[in-house]
């Protein structure tokens, strides 16, 4: 039985616990601690990345409790390689580079669109331009190279009706631009409406363009944010602060375009502003969803199995399932768990 002359002081002592208690939980909270994100952009500072720099500039990340740092890669196909190698934490890349990526066994992971639609192009200009795929037939295409978009090619004239073989594709690289002014070929496959297609249009070359997914090629993400499989099982919570704080970047960029051109400029003096803000403001609808209910970098699981689909029956990948896990949207405000 207890001495109840004990009681009191009992009672003194489990007070004082108690509140040296709260004192130690107090001091352990602080400060959240900032942790270190390291992006690798998909290629040289452009319009597709305004709602980045948006994000920085504006202190959406810093906010967010993150140190987000840009890296510029030496060339495309450089930022997947990176990410799978951990020599990045987060990596801009294409949904087709993605799938190819994870069909040669790399376990990367799509958290994020940031441009829902595709980007490349068909472009020409003069008066002989293409203004209907039928009239490829018998005219020489400026290309990258890149495996799919031959096929692209293929699939968009056999869709036209038009003869595959009366085509001839030329590998330019990455000079599609001085391709085409210097006519060396009659159209090229690979340039970007939003970024190219301005360009040429402010300088009066009259463009004609025709965008993939209006010519027969499936929809998909021209540019998604990836992740190791991981870090998505092991950094949830760093990653769905930095998916908001995205969004929450280029929702001021949708208000105010200066903020994503003013912050371009500043971390890249060569680029001229007036080009910037066209290829801005001609970017600001594919960065959102179609379907306005649905968060910044929605990713549509029908849209990625149709693609994945088309590259397997176009011989680019052996099996569409890599496609089945090759994204999620868990990490958007609403989404997941």
């Amino acid at each position: 039985m207890i001495d109840r002359r004990l009681v009191p002081a009992m009672i003194a002592v489990l007070l004082a616990l108690g509140l040296a208690a709260c004192g130690e939980k107090k001091e352990t909270i602080g400060e959240p601690v900032t942790e270190r994100v390291d992006l690798v952009l998909d290629y040289l500072p452009n319009a597709d990345h305004a709602g980045i720099y948006a994000a920085i500039d504006s202190g959406e990340f810093e906010q967010a409790g993150l140190d987000v740092t840009l890296r510029t890669p030496s060339d495309p196909s450089a930022p997947l390689k990176l990410l799978a190698a951990a020599r990045s934490d987060l990596a801009i890349s294409y949904e087709p580079e993605l799938l190819l990526a994870r069909a040669q066994g790399a376990k990367l992971v799509s958290i994020g669109a940031l441009v829902q639609r595709p980007l490349t192009s068909i472009v020409s200009i003069g008066k002989d331009a293409i203004r209907r795929p039928a009239q490829l037939e018998g005219k020489k295409v400026g290309t990258a190279g890149i495996p799919y978009q031959d096929a692209y090619l293929e699939t968009i004239l056999k869709r036209a009706g038009a003869d595959p073989a009366s085509v001839r594709s030329i590998n330019v690289g990455f000079n599609l631009v001085p391709a085409l002014l210097t006519e060396r070929v009659d159209a090229v496959l690979g340039m970007f409406w939003n970024v190219e297609g301005v360009q040429l249009r402010m300088q009066d070359k009259k463009p004609v363009i025709l965008r993939m997914d209006e010519v027969g090629v499936p929809t998909y993400n021209e540019l998604v944010i990836v992740a190791r499989e991981a870090d998505v099982r092991s950094r949830g919570p760093v990653l769905r602060r930095f998916m908001r704080a995205l969004a929450l970047g280029h929702q001021q960029l949708r208000e105010d375009v200066d903020i994503g051109v003013d912050a371009l400029v500043k971390a890249n003096p060569d680029l001229k502003a007036s080009l910037q803000r066209a290829q801005v403001r001609a970017t600001l609808p594919v960065f959102f969803p179609r379907d306005s209910s649905r968060p910044f970098g929605y990713q549509d699981a029908r849209e990625w199995q149709r693609y994945s689909q088309w590259m397997q029956e176009n011989d680019v990948i052996e099996d569409s399932s890599v496609g089945q896990r090759a994204f999620t949207n868990e990490f958007l405000p609403g989404e997941g768990i």
